[in-house]
């Protein structure tokens, strides 16, 4: 974890976390937000006659209480007086149910939209390239399924069908008002132009406003995601209150934001709020004077239905403010989600791609190299061949290739010059999923999935049936160190697998992808978590295990790869030496000096 200032920068400089723009509001966004309502035709149109039902209904029970006083109290009607009342409770009795079915769809819908929303993401997230993983912050990814995506919730479920029902009670509560006095109706429109530059004054600071606290949030759980996975390095380095005092910083910071819009709020709001009053002070003292002077059109109990009614005015007006600050927290929630949606993979499948329905297993090198980024080249001019059936090691230092070249061997990568054939055919021209099906690979990670030792080992054939899996198990010569576990293959695993010791979880790993049973076969590391005693057991299984196969072994334990058909030897991206293990000790070289470095440390 590196300064306050680092992970700030890191995290707005990175792909996909560029900064948002800066305009109040994006129509075109939310439009495309709603398009995902479009499956839920009936519950959206459903929702929207209860949005115009509610907008009629709120006007009316205004007008209704104005037109009881004006009427059958200003008359003294008392039977007229009990029919209005029924009226009035039968009115406001459909409000309530309207308002109940309007929320309760409205929720439905923004359930609907969310959940979908949040599967595209996931299977845009699947499809990324491995690029994509190194560049973007694990943290960073999370918001974007949790934040972000409530934030969208907000937007869908509130915001829209609020703002709608409040601007249609707005416009029907006008009607009637200029209906009944033009000229006390002029006075609510010489109002407007105030609310405009009030609006117009604070809505650029809020959009900004709400946009920093999304990216400063962003910036907090990547930050914890980082540190709960790192926890084990953080307490070995006694870095715990180090660490601590940066994040108070990164939540300082976060406050400081959060500071800023309830700042803006705590202006914008009370003013707008301020406005109705001072109308409806304008409104009493003119309404008041024409009725006190007995002016045409204008009695007491008109000027009373007209303030009721000027409620359904300014009453929206305080929500819809409202409602604009929740649509400035959704939109910039939606647009971290969409940016994210149309960032595109760094290359993607061809087309007319084949997915082989078998594979022969031979690989070919044709002077490929790669880099990760543009002038720092990983690998460069390498050229061998691995016929169906033949052991490959990748031998050498840390840093000098080998994991890149079984990346690329496995199409998690496509190289930057030369060419790699799969069974004469160019990577290019494959299927990724259809090559990776035909492909087993354990890495020096052990990576295991919350769940038993059973589905682990089924991940990669989910219909292979107990037995399989047993005999896989069984075929590693390891089954009575997994049936050793508490529940045997029933054992539930914690998350990463870390209820398990790191040898019991590379086994997993191994047994894994033996059931796949595949055509080529990646060990990275692949024993490097086995103790000796282990390791020496799974030696002479995994030699028959291997045959038949092709396979690729990195490692640095030399004594599993002794009965290579060819080892390379990697150094500074390059090959520099090739050949069996015997050939390779008799030249004397690179090769066998750390085959003897290896041998002195294991003292064998």
């Amino acid at each position: 974890m590196t300064d306050l200032k680092s992970i700030t920068m890191t995290c707005s400089l990175k792909p996909g976390e560029a900064r948002t723009d800066t305009r109040p509001l994006n129509f075109g966004l939310f439009r495309r937000l709603f398009s995902y309502a479009r499956p839920y035709a009936a519950k959206r149109n459903a929702l929207f006659v209860m949005v115009i039902l509610r907008s009629i209904q709120l006007p009316a029970l205004a007008w209704t209480a104005g037109a009881i006083i004006n009427g059958p109290i200003a008359h003294g009607d008392l039977r007229g007086l009990a029919w209005g009342i029924a009226g009035f409770l039968g009115l406001a009795l459909s409000t309530q149910i309207t308002m109940h079915f309007r929320h309760r769809l409205a929720l439905e819908l923004g359930e609907a939209v969310v959940h979908d929303l949040r599967r595209d993401l996931f299977r845009h997230l699947m499809h990324q390239t491995m690029s994509f993983y190194s560049r973007v912050r694990l943290g960073s990814i999370i918001s974007r399924f949790t934040s972000d995506a409530e934030a969208v919730r907000i937007g869908v479920q509130s915001v829209l069908f609020v703002s709608l029902v409040n601007l249609g009670t707005m416009i029907i509560a006008s009607v009637l008002m200029c209906w009944y006095s033009p000229i006390l109706f002029a006075i609510l429109l010489a109002m407007l132009p105030v609310l405009w530059l009030m609006n117009r004054r604070f809505r650029t600071r809020l959009s900004v406003a709400y946009r920093q606290v999304q990216e400063s949030l962003s910036r907090v759980t990547a930050t914890v995601t980082e540190s709960v996975r790192g926890v084990r390095v953080t307490q070995s380095f006694v870095r715990q209150n180090v660490n601590a005092g940066l994040f108070r910083d990164l939540v300082i910071d976060h406050s400081g934001y959060n500071l800023r819009v309830a700042e803006a709020e705590s202006v914008f709001l009370p003013m707008m709020e301020l406005n109705g009053q001072f109308f409806l002070a304008v409104l009493i003292l003119v309404g008041g004077y024409r009725v006190v002077n007995a002016d045409a059109g204008v009695d007491l109990g008109g000027l009373i239905q007209f303030i009721l009614l000027s409620g359904n005015v300014f009453g929206p007006i305080q929500s819809l403010s409202n409602m604009y600050s929740q649509a400035l927290v959704s939109m910039a929630g939606a647009e971290r989600v969409f940016k994210f949606l149309d960032m595109p993979p760094d290359w993607t499948d061809a087309p007319d791609a084949v997915a082989p329905d078998a594979l022969r297993g031979r690989v070919e090198f044709e002077a490929v190299s790669f880099a990760y980024k543009p002038g720092r080249p990983i690998l460069r001019n390498i050229s061998f061949t691995a016929e169906p059936g033949q052991t490959i090691a990748l031998v050498g230092h840390t840093g000098s290739g080998k994991t890149t070249m079984i990346n690329l061997i496995a199409k998690f990568y496509l190289p930057g010059e030369g060419r790699i054939l799969v069974d004469g055919r160019d990577i290019r021209e494959l299927s990724g999923a259809a090559l990776r099906r035909q492909l087993g690979i354990v890495l020096q990670q052990n990576f295991l999935f919350t769940g038993t030792v059973l589905e682990n080992i089924r991940f990669g054939r989910p219909e292979a049936g107990e037995a399989e899996a047993l005999d896989a198990v069984r075929r590693l010569d390891c089954l009575d160190l997994l049936a050793g576990l508490p529940d045997g293959l029933a054992t539930r695993v914690g998350e990463e697998g870390t209820s398990l010791s790191a040898g019991q979880r590379q086994l997993i790993c191994f047994a894994r992808a033996m059931l796949a049973d595949p055509r080529i076969l990646i060990l990275d590391e692949a024993t490097s978590a086995v103790d000796a005693l282990t390791e020496a057991r799974l030696r002479k299984a995994l030699f028959k295990l291997l045959a038949g196969r092709t396979n690729f072994i990195v490692a640095h334990r030399l004594s599993t790869i002794r009965q290579a058909n060819l080892v390379l030897v990697m150094d500074g991206g390059r090959i520099i030496e090739r050949g069996t293990h015997r050939h390779l000790l008799k030249l004397n070289g690179i090769y066998a000096n750390l085959h003897h470095q290896f041998m002195l440390a294991h003292q064998i």
